[in-house]
């Protein structure tokens, strides 16, 4: 391998050799799209950490992890003879130059808010021309693979741009009542079936909720992991300095602990 490759060249380079039946590393060379999709997904949520704390070091090498899942998937595509690196990146190319004709075409310059509602118009366009067996449904391609939250929000979104949509958060909030009334009554009977039909109703109005007031669900969600965690390590700091650790503290002394913690961030 010449020293004087392109960085991406190396890797492509190395990812090639990873995969040599004869050569290359046998982890490696048994993974298959299916087996590596986890690692993805991982990866991805690694990239959302490292911005989240806002440690820039951590990202380059979080993105370089990405970067890698990426030449993986495209050398095995290549090996299967479907496509290679080059043409993920023609891809992606074509598709960003179609889908902003104000920076690369003739069209008026437009606002961000203009250019996420033409995105989504090219995106519907795009959908329908690949449609074969049907014309494409409002729904398609809203990727099942997703964090359930993230899909409920994408899904509702899809819905609203062709008026299936509540005029405001207030009428959204008071779907939420009604779904939470509703799981109340099957908690009552006791069904556990129509208990998790129910609470996903709930989790789903949740999400539509969160989109309507322009917040990310899962970014709302990390935010109360973090405060969770950050509050019980206090309950577990302030019993430690007694001598004791929280098996060996009732509810009620936890939670007086718990409330202390509160208000001292409010401080």
């Amino acid at each position: 391998m010449s020293e004087t490759a392109r960085p991406i060249d190396q890797l492509l380079s190395i990812m090639a050799r990873l995969r040599d039946p004869e050569r290359g590393c046998p982890w490696d060379v048994e993974q298959t799209f299916a087996s590596i999709a986890p690692y993805t997904v991982e990866e991805a949520y690694e990239v959302a950490d490292a911005i989240e704390r806002g440690d820039l070091g951590d990202l380059r090498d979080e993105l370089g992890d990405l970067l890698l899942q990426v030449v993986f998937h495209a050398r095995m595509a290549e090996e299967a003879g479907r496509f290679d690196f080059d043409d993920v990146v023609r891809a992606i190319v074509g598709k960003l130059i179609r889908r902003h004709p104000h920076v690369f075409g003739d069209e008026a310059q437009r606002s961000s808010a203009e250019q996420t509602r033409a995105w989504e118009e090219i995106k519907a366009q795009e959908r329908s021309a690949k449609a074969v067996d049907r014309p494409a449904g409002v729904l398609d391609d809203v990727p099942s693979g997703l964090p359930a939250m993230t899909r409920a929000v994408k899904l509702t979104k899809r819905a609203g741009r062709v008026g299936f949509d509540w005029p405001s958060a207030a009428e959204v909030l008071e779907k939420l009542r009604e779904e939470l009334a509703e799981l109340e009554v099957e908690i009552a009977q006791g069904d556990a079936r129509a208990m998790r039909e129910e609470l996903g109703d709930l989790l789903f109005v949740c999400a539509n909720l969160a989109r309507k007031l322009d917040i990310e669900p899962e970014d709302a969600l990390r935010a109360a992991n973090a405060k969770f965690i950050r509050r019980f390590a206090a309950i577990e700091d302030a019993l430690r300095d007694q001598g004791r650790s929280p098996e060996q503290a009732g509810l009620q002394e936890m939670e007086a602990l718990w409330t202390a913690a509160k208000q001292a961030e409010k401080a």
